[in-house]
């Protein structure tokens, strides 16, 4: 069972906290933002739940916490009316820059989104060409990375595990490819998308292609622990907490 608050902080954390990845990943983004001649701060702010802004430019796309340094705003009443956005492409109120807002919405994010919906809901015949499939797993880890920290705060099964989680960093990633940290401070997680420096455990994967089998379910967890392809190393609790809200995670962005 599903809670509309907790997925739009899956939405928000996860979904389109991609965007900066895929800015920076994908060279049809890069085509999209070079049509960018101004810079353009969007924000989506929901009532009583997150509240982030997207600053877009023609190099890429930074996400900031709150509205600070937004010249573009639209509210969403409620959580459901922002899973709208991202579930069915309802905008919602436009409360700053509307004629801005619109344009950019319509336009270049709109492009955005779609491209990466592409790359996270792939064809089985996109993945046949290694560069999209090794791109559709990096997009994919990055969104489930940042969802993991959505959900720790929001989503009432998933904050039990996390309120039972040490301190401290907990390294995620794939082998000589790509990491991210999960910094977990008094049951609150932060994704970072950056190595961690000293983390107290670590999830590793050995290679691509078993995470991308781990993300898409083809794989099993387990056997592939027991064959030695997932690295386990320090507090394992903490790993194992997050591995809890990994279930979470898998429920909520099906």
């Amino acid at each position: 069972m599903t809670e509309q608050k907790a997925l739009a902080y899956a939405n928000m954390y996860g979904v389109l906290g991609a965007l900066e990845d895929l800015c920076r990943l994908d060279g049809k983004a890069k085509e999209i933002l070079k049509g960018i001649k101004k810079p353009v701060a969007l924000c989506f702010e929901v009532k009583g739940g997150p509240c982030r802004t997207f600053h877009f430019d023609a190099e890429g796309c930074k996400i900031t916490e709150g509205s600070k340094g937004a010249d573009c705003k639209m509210y969403f009443s409620s959580p459901e009316k922002f899973n709208r956005l991202v579930n069915e492409s309802k905008p919602g109120l436009p409360v700053k820059g509307a004629v801005r807002l619109i344009s950019f919405l319509t336009g270049p994010f709109t492009r955005l989104t779609d491209r990466l919906a592409e790359l996270l809901r792939p064809s089985e015949e996109s993945l046949r060409d290694r560069a999209f499939f090794e791109e559709s797993t990096l997009l994919t880890m990055y969104t489930v990375a940042g969802a993991i920290s959505g959900l720790a705060n929001s989503d009432s099964i998933a904050m039990i595990s996390a309120a039972n989680t040490a301190d401290g960093d907990v390294a995620l990633g794939i082998k000589d490819t790509a990491q991210v940290t999960v910094r977990v401070k008094n049951g609150r997680f932060a994704t970072i998308k950056a190595p961690a420096e000293n983390p107290r455990a670590v999830m590793e994967f050995s290679d691509i292609d078993l995470a991308n089998g781990l993300f898409s379910g083809k794989v099993s967890t387990i056997n592939e622990m027991c064959k030695g392809n997932i690295r386990l190393a320090g507090m394992l609790s903490m790993v194992d907490n997050i591995n809890r809200i990994l279930d979470r995670v898998s429920l909520y962005l099906a």
